[in-house]
């Protein structure tokens, strides 16, 4: 359960680095320049404590998935991004496939 939760909160911190990548303008502004190099530097750090008991492939999976899905939430809430039918349906398939991965599959068993 631990490497679930490393996995959430480097989730959180890679969804949070990539705002900060947006607002710091090329590495032009300093303070969201420290969050991006901060908050990557703690996403990989908590991905690689995970890999000690999840598989690479359910852990990249669920980072990746999600981290996508969240990103574009925050695209959308932050920046005006537009999300159309397609995108929505596309988050969608991308939570499901990671929900299928890690509650019904065996290979994070394994």
């Amino acid at each position: 359960m631990t490497a679930f939760l490393y996995l959430l909160i480097a989730i959180v911190a890679e969804v949070i680095a990539t705002s900060a990548l947006k607002a710091s303008e090329g590495f032009t502004r300093f303070g969201p320049s420290v969050v991006v190099v901060l908050g990557y530097g703690l996403a990989f750090w908590l991905l690689s404590l995970t890999l000690r008991t999840l598989p690479v492939g359910i852990a990249y999976a669920t980072w990746s998935g999600l981290g996508m899905v969240l990103i574009a939430a925050v695209g959308w809430i932050a920046f005006g991004q537009k999300l159309d039918a397609w995108a929505l349906l596309g988050m969608a398939l991308v939570v499901a496939g990671v929900l299928i991965m890690n509650l019904l599959s065996t290979t994070a068993t394994h």
